[in-house]
């Protein structure tokens, strides 16, 4: 352990335990009041009742009592307070230093110019209704045995959902679950889509075709259940229109592809209190990295930016992009004002046992995934990503959505953080999970791929830390496997933004 505490910005007046601390003694010219768990806040003086609480040189609440030095910070003496900012849009945009161009990573080059980090078929469904059919489809082909004559081609993936029909044709919802179709059909990780309807939802495959301008060539297919004539004749007609897809696919080889084809999605779960001093810093290292080298990285989760936006705003490239955050935020306060929620409802019960209080300290810690790259654009959920750099993607923080909206928005790589230990993966797209602790990412190593908690532990730098997630990037882009395709997750992380009257 290099230190017990660590200060994080002069300005705070509270410290941040990284280690287990007794509640007597005197650390770091500290002296104890309380047992103090790491990952944990201790007042590093005397703070007045309803005086801000700084951490990140930033406000994270307010004290709701009188809080002595050496006493713990939490949800007992800490609150929400006033978190009104200056977003002074465009006014802090820092150019990356420059790299030497030219890495390359080995992927899947696709017709439309984009490249893809893996090769898989799947079967997307319109509906919920045709959810068991592609199931049923997927595991017939595992079964018939065929698939292992096409080593190109890394396997067949049922994306179903619980949705497509019992909504309005013409609302938000839909043109949100429209948009994250379409996405999906499109991702560079898919070698061949099968589109899979019932027949009679709201979703229909012909519109989504058609005003989608998805063509239908031997890479997609669509088949409706009812007009194929019932289960059984689906799932042969599905096993035969893939296996006819997988020979097409299987054509495809890993080639050279320049790393600016590398489309990364950002995401944080199960947060602690090392978040923002370990894993998400680093991965804002490596966020920049990519961006220099001419590569994309999104960031999302729009309630877990929230009172940190205007370290965004400040970052866009013009006052236009700026108050495309604003907007969202808006948007979002409305949204849940309406629903009965509240933007302030976060940290999760896990989040705070971690050692985060309030949704500004989740969210300051939530931001430095993005780096300090300017922020090139923001799209709503699901929109397809067209600017290249670091950008933002509105969504939910409930992370199987948020990553659902990215990987649809073109993700080919998804980078997740986690303190409390997340599992989770998202196919098509390749999910490398990062430990914010050492003693997490022991008790859990069969899922985690990278462990930042020894940014703590072993005193190793951010930027060393962020170079080793930016080379793992280019070696599962090129073909590594992740811990959590391993396990053989990904068949059922595909959640679609829910929004609108279900009838």
């Amino acid at each position: 352990m290099v230190n017990p505490t660590i200060r994080l910005n002069p300005a705070d007046n509270v410290v941040i335990a990284l280690k287990d601390l007794p509640s007597s003694g005197v650390v770091d010219g500290i002296s104890l009041l309380d047992p103090i768990p790491r990952g944990h806040k201790i007042a590093a003086r005397a703070i007045a009742k309803g005086e801000h609480v700084i951490r990140y040189g930033q406000i994270i609440g307010a004290a709701t009592e009188a809080i002595e030095a050496g006493r713990h910070v939490h949800t007992h003496n800490l609150a929400m307070s006033d978190h009104s900012h200056d977003y002074a849009f465009a006014s802090d945009i820092r150019p990356l230093p420059a790299v030497e161009r030219g890495r390359t990573f080995d992927g899947y080059h696709r017709a439309d110019g984009k490249v893809g980090t893996r090769n898989y078929l799947g079967v997307l469904t319109s509906v919920n209704c045709s959810g068991s059919v592609a199931k049923f489809i997927c595991e017939a082909v595992e079964r018939e045995g065929w698939l292992q004559d096409f080593p190109n081609v890394d396997g067949v993936v049922p994306i179903v959902h619980g949705t497509g029909c019992g909504m309005s044709g013409k609302d938000e919802g839909y043109a949100t679950l429209y948009r994250t179709l379409q996405g999906y059909a499109r991702n560079p990780n898919f070698g061949g889509i099968l589109l899979l309807g019932l027949g009679c939802e709201v979703m229909q495959l012909p519109d989504l075709v058609g005003k989608g301008r998805l063509k239908e060539d031997a890479s997609l297919r669509l088949m409706t259940i009812q007009q194929t004539g019932g289960t059984r004749r689906t799932v042969e007609a599905g096993v035969a229109a893939l296996k006819e897809m997988a020979e097409i696919a299987n054509r495809i080889a890993r080639a050279p592809a320049g790393i600016e084809h590398l489309t990364v999605g950002l995401q944080c779960g199960g947060s602690d209190g090392y978040s923002g001093i370990t894993a998400n810093p680093a991965l804002g290292f490596a966020s920049d990295l990519l961006v220099a080298h001419g590569g994309t990285t999104i960031l999302s989760e729009t309630p877990e930016i929230y009172g940190a936006e205007h370290l965004l705003t400040r970052r866009a490239v013009t006052p236009e992009v700026g108050r495309k955050i604003v907007e969202r935020i808006r948007w979002w306060e409305d949204y849940t004002g309406r629903l009965g929620g509240e933007m302030d409802n976060n940290p999760s019960p896990g989040n705070k046992k971690g050692g985060l209080t309030t949704i500004l300290e989740k969210s300051l810690g939530a931001v430095a995934k993005g780096g300090t790259a300017p922020l090139t654009q923001v799209y709503k959920f699901a929109e397809p990503v067209t600017e290249r750099g670091f950008v933002y993607m509105d969504s939910p923080g409930y992370d199987p959505c948020s990553v659902t909206g990215q990987v649809a928005s073109g993700a080919n790589l998804i980078c997740f953080t986690t303190g409390r230990g997340s599992v989770s993966g998202y196919k098509p797209t390749p999910c490398i999970k990062l430990a914010t602790n050492t003693e997490m990412y022991n008790r859990m190593s069969g899922d985690m791929d990278i462990n930042c908690g020894d940014i703590i532990t072993e005193g190793i730098s951010v930027e060393t830390k962020g170079r080793e997630i930016f080379e793992m990037w280019i070696a599962v882009a090129s073909g590594a496997r992740t811990k959590s395709e391993e396990l053989g997750f990904g068949g059922a992380e595909f959640v679609p933004w829910t929004m609108g009257a279900v009838m």
